[in-house]
């Protein structure tokens, strides 16, 4: 079991859906002279990973709405289902619930990066007023977070919880926190990737080294040493990403309550279902004596994917007291053990023709994933950006004594853009081109990475309309000249994410007496909008009013199954689910209305909450449903399989003008414009809304963030918010969005992909390509704090 902050994810999710060993009778797709089948397998791509799950298969096909569907609801700007709450504060968040009875724990976390406990006395803190109960690595049963057993009393990166004091208010159980005796016997410790694979180098991971458990992950086609024999040009290039961290305005928390043998968890997390199995399986209940309950939340960006430390927490401290138990992280905790993007180092070798076609493309990368993480890759970009005969990418994983990597927005793919958007740029330069056109002449209209067609693609597209609104090719002449310490620069990159969504999903539409609806699905609102978009779908599917529309989400135990919302999965693989069980309702709901209009059921439409008929007669959905009395109507939909030998990925370009103070080596960054092709576009205010955040979070990545660590005592030196900068409302610049192209209805049949993780992508390259057009001098490293970019001129 492996569970926490450390995405555990990727790997338990060998279990439920996901195929495990030989099921032949799900193997493949069937082919058109075989029986119907209720389930069979499909390809599903998460966080960069293609993996085979096993799909229920629809009992019908909706017609896909493409461009021509006739829509009235669906792609209009519409209301936020949760603004008033929000503006109000009314919208409860895990850190606002509160139970009868509730008490608050507190978590001890260790100084040092590595070592063991050699005493422990709680004694002290059980004798601080309000202390309630205070447990460490012998009061629990054997739980695994991270790879490891959880308060096992060994010491494997600062920050790592190993004991909790629980106390009738938050205050009373901090102050008990320095009331436990505690010593530690340091052990020498890795950091670094450089000190985990020096000489001599203590074993982070006992059982494996300090490398990953399998070997370093190398993928190839063609031959790359006669790619770059046949090259007129080689670049050759190192790129340094540092360890960023996911700093959600919400930290990690869980409310846990007993009532008998069930077990009710409030946790902000972007997965009810993974962590209601986490929680079943990690203290030995059954599923159906585990609810999980998310409300609102605070952000999450990857780093909240399953049952966390405080989960587990919360719950073993609430069946030991008899009381609800909320364990919220401190920022310090949050900052410390709750996942990162690790940090990286990638060497990269392109080589090209005289007139711009790639031969040749190499790139090695070094991941320092921290105490447990699993693998994204930087090199997969690599395969899939620009068409080239002849790729060949390494990646090594490297254990260190740090919190462990955790999925972040787009992970590896933002670190692997930033490595070859950049070296795309110098290449650029050595050949004389501009660096949009050695983009358009790569342009591949296949995946070339699996041999197949896309669903669809608009990347030229969006370089025409991207580069046509930012003034692409007027930008010399918006070169300021009077301030001689002001240089301004305009760069540009691209984008490729996989963004299908998939199985499974499934969803409810239940007609009210009053001719209201309810959508139920086991889904998450992050805070990106999840409620209003299904709202839409269900609304324009049944024909109701957008008002008469509610959508109940965020518990496992009144909603159907849904996966994580992570990877940019959720609206395409949700949506489908909400679309076909609203029309199953409204078959059953035209069945019913067909008497009253002396019609026939398929002859019937609906929209804005009438029911029509041919012969012009009319009947309102509350008038049909309060007829029917007590008899229920409720539609149930699910999740097809992906289209059989496609790909479904999102594409985009971004522009950046900067401006640099060389005497300061201050970057500010004025305007942003992102084109981007993620196929039907639900609701534009939530899409733009998306396209923004996921550009600041990558001026940070660009700009500030990054955590330092003092490789001597293996310390971080800024675990807080006042010392680890995130953007401000003054550091974001202009942006501009653009939506290209329209929908893909072969992906699936709202013809929508997903949104969240392609923004990112391209942000910081885009940047630090705008940065070197300013200066003449490449940025190489990120962060580009000021000293790092008066470093650089400074030769």
């Amino acid at each position: 079991m492996t569970s926490g902050h450390g995405d555990g994810r990727a790997k338990r999710e060998t279990t439920g859906t996901q195929m495990r060993g030989a099921v032949p009778d799900f193997d493949s797709a069937p082919a058109a002279s075989d029986p119907p089948r209720r389930f069979r397998s499909t390809r599903v791509e998460v966080e960069g990973r293609e993996e085979v799950k096993v799909v229920e298969v629809p009992a019908f096909d909706p017609v896909p709405w493409d461009d021509d569907a006739d829509l009235a609801i669906v792609g209009r700007r519409a209301e936020r289902a949760d603004a008033l709450e929000k503006v109000t504060g009314r919208a409860r968040y895990t850190t606002d619930v509160q139970r009868p009875g509730m008490l608050h724990a507190a978590i001890l976390r260790a100084p040092v990066p590595r070592g063991r406990l050699a005493t422990l006395d709680l004694l002290p803190a059980l004798a601080m007023p309000g202390v309630r109960d205070a447990i460490a690595r012998a009061d629990i049963p054997a739980i695994e977070v991270n790879g490891f057993p959880l308060l096992d009393g060994v010491v494997r990166h600062a920050g790592q919880p190993v004991a909790v004091v629980v106390a009738d208010t938050p205050g009373q159980a901090r102050a008990a926190l320095a009331a436990v005796q505690v010593t530690y016997v340091p052990e020498p410790h890795a950091v670094t990737a450089a000190q985990a694979l020096a000489d001599g180098a203590p074993r982070v991971r006992g059982e494996h080294g300090n490398r990953t458990r399998r070997a370093p992950r190398a993928a190839r086609r063609g031959d790359v040493a006669k790619g770059l024999a046949e090259a007129d040009v080689v670049v050759e290039r190192e790129y340094r990403m540092p360890c960023v961290l996911h700093t959600a305005l919400e930290p990690h928390g869980a409310v846990a309550e007993w009532t008998g043998d069930q077990l009710t968890v409030w946790e902000s997390t972007q997965g009810i279902f993974a962590t209601r199995s986490d929680l079943a399986e990690g203290l030995s209940l059954a599923l159906t004596n585990v609810r999980v309950v998310k409300d609102y939340m605070g952000g999450g960006f990857g780093a909240k994917n399953g049952a966390s430390t405080n989960a587990f927490l919360a719950a073993l401290l609430a069946r030991r007291t008899g009381r609800p138990v909320s364990c919220i992280n401190d920022r310090e905790g949050e900052q410390t053990d709750t996942g990162n993007r690790a940090a990286a180092v990638s060497r990269v070798t392109l080589g090209a023709t005289r007139d711009g076609r790639l031969t040749a493309i190499r790139a090695e990368t070094t991941i320092a994933l921290g105490i447990d993480g699993w693998e994204a890759s930087p090199g997969k970009i690599y395969h899939q950006l620009y068409a080239c005969p002849n790729v060949e990418t390494r990646d090594t994983f490297v254990w260190t004594n740090t919190g462990a990597m955790s999925s972040f927005r787009a992970p590896g793919h933002v670190e692997g853009a930033f490595g070859l958007e950049c070296a795309m740029d110098a290449l650029a330069r050595e050949l004389g081109l501009g660096p949009l056109e050695l983009r358009r002449r790569n342009h591949v209209e296949r995946d070339e990475e699996k041999r197949r067609d896309y669903t669809g693609k608009r990347l030229l597209d969006c370089y025409r309309l991207g580069a046509e609104r930012f003034g692409w090719e007027g930008r010399d002449a918006r070169r300021e000249a009077g301030d001689a310490r002001l240089r301004r620069g305009f760069g540009v990159a691209s984008q490729i994410w996989g963004a299908g969504g998939g199985p499974p999903a499934y969803a409810l539409v239940r007609l009210n007496p009053d001719g209201t609806a309810d959508v139920l699905t086991g889904s998450q609102d992050l805070g990106t909008g999840t409620r209003t978009v299904l709202a839409q779908v269900a609304a324009e599917a049944l024909g109701a009013r957008l008002d008469a529309v509610r959508v109940v989400l965020g518990d496992t135990e009144r909603t159907p199954y849904t996966a994580n919302s992570w990877g940019s999965m959720t609206v395409p693989s949700v949506a489908p689910a909400v679309r076909m069980a609203a029309e199953d309702a409204r078959a059953q709901l035209f069945e019913a209305a067909a008497g009253l209009l002396d019609a026939e059921p398929g002859a019937l439409s609906a929209r804005e909450g009438e029911i029509s008929a041919p012969n012009g007669r009319v009947v309102r959905i509350a008038e049909v449903m309060a007829r029917l009395g007590e008899v229920m109507i409720v539609g149930r939909g699910t999740r097809g399989p992906n289209p059989d030998g496609h790909s479904i990925a999102s594409f985009g370009a971004q522009f950046a003008e900067v401006e640099v103070d060389v005497e300061t080596g201050r970057i500010r960054v004025l305007r942003i414009v992102a084109a981007h092709d993620s196929g039907r576009i639900l609701n534009p205010t939530l899409a733009e809304s998306q396209v923004e955040g996921g550009i600041i979070q990558g001026l940070g990545y660009a700009l500030f963030e990054e955590r330092v660590l003092d490789e001597r005592l293996g310390m971080p030196l800024n675990p807080t918010m006042h010392d680890y900068k995130i953007p401000v409302v003054g550091d974001v610049p202009r942006i501009e969005t653009e939506f290209v192209g329209a929908a893909d209805a072969l992906a699936n049949h709202t013809g929508a992909k997903g949104l969240g993780e392609p923004p990112i992508i391209p942000t910081a390259p885009a940047i630090a390509n705008a940065v070197a057009d300013a200066l003449g001098v490449e940025m190489t490293e990120l962060p580009m704090t000021p000293w790092r970019v008066r470093s650089a001129l400074s030769g």
